[in-house]
């Protein structure tokens, strides 16, 4: 993919955008997603292992230079043990609020800052590049319909598109094609993980726990 110097939590952020209604999808449950394409980087890249089922740091100095990822990985070196499970819905904003930060100093968003109530300072994104975000939509739709065969595909690229897929974002397929895709979706998933069997379970317990999230939330990717 042409845009794949984005963190895996960026593209997934950027999926979630709306850009015929200029506004993010799926707020109850984006900041699980976001988290859980965090945690399946680092551990596409190494600095995670999977220890009897607990997110485990393999390297004390290891970093990637994105403020986002690299965040993560200092709090989960800082916390007790934690399964990938846990590690999915634990402090998740954290995550989301350092892949927003850094999209908008990168000039994918623009950042607003707004009061609550007209007292609490927030800060309020819109979409800024819509152009990229359409054309990585596009692009991770060429890897859900093919024709490139799973096995061609790249690892992050198929764990992008599994975990959109998990999550039921609508911005990326309709309810029709995730019963149309589901055999090419798991087989991606697969793909994800396909370094060792130790990271296959990782990622497959980081999907699961984002589909339980989606289930429990109540609303499916819209």
């Amino acid at each position: 993919m042409p845009n794949a110097s984005l963190s895996l939590p960026a593209r997934l952020y950027l999926l979630a955008w709306d850009t015929t209604k200029l506004k993010v999808t799926g707020a109850t449950y984006l900041p699980h997603l976001v988290r859980a394409g965090a945690l399946t980087e680092l551990a596409q890249r190494g600095l995670l292992a999977d220890a009897d089922g607990v997110a485990t740091p393999t390297d004390p100095d290891g970093l990637t230079g994105d403020p986002a990822l690299d965040g993560l990985l200092e709090l989960v070196e800082e916390s007790r043990p934690h399964s990938w499970k846990t590690w999915v819905g634990l402090r998740v904003r954290v995550t989301l609020e350092a892949v927003r930060a850094q999209l908008a100093a990168d000039g994918y968003l623009r950042a607003e800052k707004t009061r609550v109530l007209g007292l609490f300072p927030s800060v309020e994104y819109e979409i800024d590049r819509v152009g990229v975000v359409e054309e990585l939509r596009e692009e991770a739709r060429q890897v859900l319909v093919g024709p490139t065969p799973v096995e061609e595909v790249p690892e992050r690229d198929a764990a992008l598109v599994a975990l959109a897929a998990g999550a039921e974002l609508c911005t990326l397929l309709s309810g029709r094609e995730q019963r149309q895709y589901k055999q090419r979706v798991e087989d991606l998933a697969e793909r994800s993980g396909a370094a060792t069997p130790a990271l296959k379970k990782a990622l497959q317990e980081v999907r699961t726990a984002v589909a339980v999230t989606i289930a429990t939330s109540g609303v499916p990717g819209s």
